[in-house]
């Protein structure tokens, strides 16, 4: 993403830009999961595509062995990354706006931190997340940017393990207004 980068954040910890999710070379991608973690739309079908049969293959035995009704809002689950660049993936479920009893701030910011954390518990030093929740979930661009960096501030506050978190948006006008909102101390 370097090549891609309009900008670096948090101390040069957080790099900022559009690309393509699936084509980051880093030890974890995070996946803007449904619930059933077998694939669907937008980013969720894309690594799925892209990444293969394999991926969709672990995801099948953690809804049998860990989550038979599915992955909960805010949490996160690992998988490998198959024939993606990215080593593994992170797959977490965002909320969806408007249908989470008020509490899609709070769900929002698990599924930053919970992804953090499992990256850490598995030695994963650098993670590239889409936003997510902005787009099939409705969740606001605006709201979504000043939740998830907060989130992910306060966890590179506390923790120094990941060298570096990238923001992959899929357009400037995402990834501007994202800029616009975001809360990280520069």
């Amino acid at each position: 993403m370097p090549e891609q980068t309009k900008t670096a954040l948090a101390g040069g910890r957080v790099l900022v830009g559009v690309g393509d999710i699936t084509a980051q070379a880093v030890d974890a991608i995070v996946n803007a999961a449904n619930r059933t973690l077998l694939g669907g739309g937008g980013v969720d079908g894309v690594i799925h595509r892209v990444g293969g049969a394999r991926i969709k293959e672990e995801c099948k035995e953690l809804r049998r062995t860990r989550f038979p009704k599915g992955l909960p809002t805010g949490e996160a689950v690992l998988t490998g990354g198959g024939a993606l660049p990215a080593r593994h993936v992170i797959h977490t479920v965002g909320p969806i706006w408007g249908r989470e009893g008020g509490r899609e701030a709070e769900l929002l910011a698990a599924c930053y931190r919970n992804s953090l954390a499992l990256a850490i518990e598995h030695g994963l030093a650098t993670v590239a997340f889409p936003s997510i929740s902005t787009g099939a979930f409705s969740y606001p661009r605006e709201e979504a940017a000043a939740v998830s960096s907060a989130a992910i501030a306060e966890f590179l506050r506390e923790d120094d393990a990941v060298r570096e978190v990238r923001l992959v948006f899929f357009s400037s006008g995402d990834m501007n207004v994202f800029l616009r909102h975001q809360q990280f101390d520069e």
